[in-house]
C-alpha cells in the first residue's frame, strides 16, 4: 500500500540530497550521502543513493517498506539511454515508489529554477550542464555536449595563468599571490611540483580555487576577468544551442545555478547573458534560488499527478531543511 508521499533525489558529483513531502508541499524528511554519480564508481554511487533515502525515510518516520506514490532521481551520469536504464532497474529493485522516473540533473536544477519550470538552465558548480524545456514538455540537456565546465576547468585555468605569468609567456597577474597562498606554496616552481611530483597525492577540492579566480576578477585582475569573460561567453553559447534544440525563440527564461553562480560577482553571469543578449535581447535571467533536489521533489509531485501551484511551491520553500543540509 502506498501513500500520497514523494521522493525527489538529486544525485550529484559531490552529494546526494534525498526529500520526502506530501502531496500539499510540506517536506516531511531529509537525507544526505556523498557522490552517486555512476561515472565515478558504480557502486558507491548505488550505495550512496540507498543511504541518503534510507536517511530521508527514517527522518519523516516511514515505516520499514513502505512504497510511496512516486519519486524522480536527478542524477548527474544520467546520460545515456544505458544510463537511464540502469538506474531505471536500480529504482524498480529497491522498489521505493509507484511511480518512477530518471532525468539529469540539469533538467532538475531547471525544475527548480520557476513555478512552470519552462526556459533555460545553466547550472555551474563542480562541472557544468545546461538543459532546456519548452512548453509541451519537450527537453534537452546538455551532457557528453557541454564543453565548458564548472569550477574545475576554471581552476585548471586559474592555475594555467599563474604558470604563463610565471614564465613571463603573460603579464603578471594577482592570482599568482592568491594561488600560492591558497595551496601553501611560497613559489610556483612549487606549486607545479605540488600537482606533478610522482608522489605527491592529489589536491582535494581544486575547484574551491574557482573562487579564487571570480575574486580576483572583481577586483580587476586583467588575467582573471579575460578567464571568467571567455567562459561566461562558452555557457551563453550552449544555453542558446538549447533553446534551439526545444524550439525556445522569443522571451523565455534563463535560470543559472550552482555553486560558481551563487559567488557574489556577477562577471561570470554578465558574460553569459551578454552572449545570449546578442542573439536574443529579450531573454530574461533569473538566480535559482533553490537547490536541484527541489526540482526533483516538483518533478515528483507532477508525476504523481498534482498541479504545481503557486501556493504548493510556497509550501515547499518554507518547510524545505535549512541551508546547511546542502553546503558542499
Amino acid at each position: 500500500m502506498s501513500s500520497t508521499l514523494v521522493l525527489g533525489i538529486d544525485a550529484g558529483n559531490t552529494k546526494t540530497i534525498a526529500l520526502i513531502a506530501d502531496t500539499s508541499g510540506t517536506v516531511l524528511g531529509w537525507g544526505r550521502a556523498g557522490s552517486s554519480n555512476i561515472y565515478v564508481q558504480q557502486h558507491r554511487a548505488l550505495s550512496a543513493l540507498e543511504q541518503a533515502v534510507s536517511a530521508a525515510r527514517a527522518s519523516a518516520g516511514l515505516p520499514a517498506g513502505m512504497r510511496i506514490q512516486a519519486l524522480t532521481l536527478s542524477a548527474s551520469g544520467a546520460d545515456w539511454p544505458e544510463d537511464f536504464a540502469l538506474l531505471r532497474r536500480e529504482l524498480t529493485r529497491w522498489d521505493w515508489a509507484e511511480s518512477r522516473q530518471v532525468v539529469n540533473d540539469a533538467v532538475g536544477a531547471l525544475r527548480a529554477g520557476s513555478l512552470d519550470g519552462l526556459g533555460v538552465a545553466v547550472v555551474c558548480g563542480t562541472s557544468a550542464g545546461t538543459a532546456a524545456r519548452a512548453a509541451g514538455g519537450t527537453a534537452w540537456h546538455s551532457s557528453y555536449w557541454q564543453e565548458p565546465e564548472g569550477a574545475e576547468e576554471l581552476a585548471q585555468r586559474t592555475l594555467r595563468a599563474v604558470y604563463r605569468a610565471d614564465l613571463g609567456i603573460d603579464a603578471p597577474t594577482t592570482l599568482t599571490a592568491r594561488t600560492l597562498a591558497h595551496f601553501g606554496c611560497e613559489t610556483v616552481d612549487a606549486l607545479l611540483h605540488s600537482f606533478t611530483a610522482r608522489e605527491h597525492p592529489a589536491h582535494a577540492h581544486l575547484g574551491r580555487l574557482a573562487r579564487v579566480l571570480l575574486d580576483e576578477a572583481q577586483a580587476g585582475d586583467p588575467a582573471s576577468r579575460r578567464i571568467v569573460q571567455q567562459h561566461g561567453a562558452a555557457l551563453g553559447d550552449y544555453a542558446l544551442a538549447a533553446a534551439r534544440k526545444v524550439g525556445l525563440s522569443g522571451a523565455y527564461r534563463l535560470v543559472t545555478s550552482g555553486g560558481v553562480m551563487r559567488h557574489p560577482s556577477p562577471l561570470l553571469r554578465e558574460a553569459l547573458m551578454h552572449r545570449v543578449h546578442e542573439a536574443n535581447p529579450a531573454v530574461t535571467w533569473q538566480a535559482s534560488h533553490h537547490e536541484p533536489v527541489f526540482g526533483a521533489l516538483l518533478l515528483a509531485l507532477e508525476l504523481a499527478g498534482e498541479s504545481v501551484t503557486e501556493a504548493l511551491f510556497r509550501r515547499l520553500e518554507e518547510t524545505c531543511p535549512e541551508e546547511s543540509l546542502f553546503v558542499t
